[in-house]
């Protein structure tokens, strides 16, 4: 019987075979925007089993075990190792059409050669064989990075990090470039509870008092310089939506004390604070040559009660119908309108805002860089076969695929790498069907070639400007 992971996994012809195995498939990896620990990298983490690895913090997962009814002692509580991976397994098989079963089969295949298919029946021997494996240096945390052909790593820290991991991994032997993005949301974010303590953390790693509006300036842009010297190129913000209000430098200053005097704001005080604070962050971002990342329309934390118990990002978000495209322009044109907007990445979760970015990037795509604002892969809930074909589609549509800077993980583990691959074989068999029923030209293969060639590597690592 034919294996589920095979050679030419969803390639549905000889075209998508070509365009995969010939361009796409030996193409290193430039993965720019995680959440993975940089301490493990350098540390070169060894696992213990496949839930050290695979499953904890995994909070797609998580959601699913938890639809099936799994207690939650078996998902974040305290049950044994082993004990959570046997229910894992077992759900599994309930996740056939959700990208999990693919993702899961896809990572067995690709770092540990297990071709069986995981369930109950399976959970005992492909846990024990792949503890094995891990328990192995060849499967240490930088190994499992070189299996896949990883080439660039780029985390996300807090401007209030010290970057002494990155700063170690450095001046290391470790040939893989690890790099950092700047998210300074906790800055922006003034209604959130904390933050004036947040204020107070921040000024610590500045070495500065932040008492009036002008010191968070400064303190930002020392971070921004610090972060800058140690090698980050790039800034990612996890925003609902961006915001545009008319303000006064003297109202910004005027609510920024208030704040800092413990006082409660209006919703039309927050906005033109996170309004004017987002302007001056890009146009800082542009002076040191830095790409921005927006990764718009999550709607956060919605379960109050687990949330309160387990904290963000454990698996209670979902996708919010915020208004995106009137705010989105009038900030980039105000950017654009003083010659300081940046190289720009947006993304969207909501599918329905598609097109709505596809043509956004097209306003303020200038002719100075190649694709230099971009529309982000499919992310998160959408980041996965019919989100990242639909992505391509709207691009394609609206805009320039060729110029397309790819795909990204977006994760917590060391072993989500396979999804670049789920990705190429995506776009290889998109362009291949469009050869197969005369819609593109089979004597320009080796052209449609070349642009997955640049999508799957080549268009990333001339966009970003990553130095050692």
């Amino acid at each position: 019987m034919k294996q589920f992971i095979h050679d030419n996994f969803l390639l549905e012809n000889k075209y998508a075979e070509e365009l995969y195995h010939n361009y796409a498939k030996n193409q290193p990896i430039i993965d720019y925007h995680n959440h993975l620990p940089p301490q493990e990298i350098l540390e070169d983490k060894v696992y213990n089993n496949l839930t050290n690895v695979w499953i904890n913090g995994d909070h797609y997962k998580w959601r699913a075990m938890r639809t099936l009814g799994i207690n939650e002692r078996f998902i974040t509580g305290d049950a044994s190792e082993k004990e959570k991976f046997m229910q894992w397994a077992k759900t599994v098989p309930y996740t056939m059409r959700n990208p999990l079963y693919h993702w899961t089969h896809l990572e067995l295949a690709r770092y540990f050669n297990v071709q069986d298919l995981l369930n109950e029946k399976s959970a005992e021997r492909i846990f024990e064989s792949t503890s094995e494996q891990l328990s192995s240096s060849d499967y240490s945390c930088r190994n499992l990075l070189r299996k896949v052909n990883a080439e660039l790593v780029c985390t996300t820290e807090d401007p209030i990090d010290t970057l002494e991991h990155h700063q170690a991994l450095a001046k290391s032997d470790f040939e893989i470039k690890v790099s950092t993005a700047f998210r300074p949301d906790k800055a922006i974010l003034i209604a959130n509870d904390g933050y004036n303590d947040y204020m107070d953390a921040l000024g610590k790693a500045a070495d500065k008092e932040i008492s009036n509006y002008q010191d968070l300036k400064d303190a930002l842009r020392s971070r921004i310089e610090y972060f800058h010297i140690n090698g980050c190129r790039l800034c990612d913000h996890g925003l609902n939506q961006i915001s545009f209000v008319d303000y006064t430098d003297n109202e910004v200053e005027t609510i920024f004390k208030k704040k800092r005097a413990g006082d409660t704001l209006t919703k039309d005080e927050v906005l033109k604070f996170e309004t004017a604070i987002l302007l001056y962050l890009s146009e800082t971002y542009h002076e040191f040559g830095w790409v921005q990342q927006f990764h718009l329309g999550a709607l956060r934390n919605n379960n109050a009660r687990m949330h309160s118990i387990l904290g963000p990002d454990t698996g209670w978000d979902s996708i919010g119908d915020y208004p995106q495209a009137e705010k989105l322009s009038a900030f980039l044109n105000a950017l654009d309108g003083k010659d300081k907007l940046t190289k720009t990445i947006i993304y969207n979760l909501n599918p329905a805002d598609n097109e709505v970015m596809a043509t956004m990037i097209g306003n303020f795509n200038d002719g100075s860089v190649k694709g230099k604002v971009q529309f982000g892969s499919g992310w998160w809930f959408l980041d996965q076969k019919d989100g990242m074909t639909k992505q391509m589609n709207a691009l394609s549509n609206m805009g320039l695929i060729s110029c397309f800077i790819g795909m990204l993980t977006d994760s917590r583990s060391f072993l989500s790498f396979p999804r670049h691959e789920y990705f190429r074989r995506l776009l290889c068999n998109l362009l291949g069907d469009e050869i197969q029923r005369g819609e593109l030209p089979k004597e320009e293969l080796e052209w449609i070639g070349k642009i997955v060639s640049d999508i799957s590597y080549f268009n990333a690592k001339a966009y970003f400007n990553f130095s050692r």
